[in-house]
């Protein structure tokens, strides 16, 4: 029985991933011109993660990007992804645990915060990057969520976007559902359970069993 149902952010709570794939392809065209698409491979990768792979014997570079994110963070829209709302809603209807299990860190969710302050009351926890050591697709985030929430993996519901963050539920134990919102419906539908282009495509009680 599902008792819980832990969320990525981006791409899965909020429609940011066009956003996020602009700043960050710009960024390696800029650093990285011999080497196209480095942006679509990072995903699920925290800002450490990303500084340490590609730009790690460059503390200047790595100043300029977080000056330039942050304020691309500060003027960025976070809407929601289509139904997201009436779903979560539905969760706490009927009382299932809900967490954020996001690669963001806390100085960018006080962005989101500003614009979207009535987020918090949607989720039980929120787990940014900074209560992780490792990266999507190694499970670690996952299993700390269903910790912190109380229950065990085959209890929980993770929802994910991307790649390596559908990896990293899988590899955690917890049914997946894959939206396509950042990935065609062929590349996500082989590493989850359920595919859907949003959450108007999602039936709770078909999920839920």
């Amino acid at each position: 029985m599902i008792k819980a149902v832990l969320f990525d952010l981006d791409g899965v709570v909020l429609d940011t991933e066009t956003q996020y794939t602009k700043f960050w392809g710009k960024q390696f065209r800029r650093y990285y011109p011999e080497t196209p698409g480095i942006e679509h491979k990072i995903k699920g990768m925290t800002l450490v993660q990303i500084y340490d792979a590609f730009f790690a014997d460059r503390p200047d570079v790595q100043e300029t990007i977080t000056h330039e994110l942050n304020e691309y963070e500060r003027q960025m829209r976070y809407d929601y992804i289509a139904g997201f709302e009436a779903f979560v809603k539905q969760l706490h209807q009927r009382d299932l645990k809900t967490a954020v299990v996001t690669s963001s860190n806390r100085p960018k969710m006080e962005s989101v915060y500003d614009k979207r302050p009535e987020l918090k009351q949607y989720f039980d926890k929120i787990l940014t990057s900074e209560d992780f050591t490792k990266s999507k697709p190694d499970p670690e985030c996952y299993l700390k969520g269903v910790q912190v929430l109380g229950v065990q993996p085959a209890e929980c519901m993770g929802i994910e976007d991307s790649i390596n963050g559908l990896k990293a539920v899988r590899a955690a134990g917890l049914y997946s559902v894959g939206l396509t919102t950042t990935n065609s419906r062929q590349v996500v539908a082989p590493l989850c359970d359920v595919v859907a282009d949003d959450y108007t495509q999602l039936n709770l009680d078909s999920l839920l069993g």
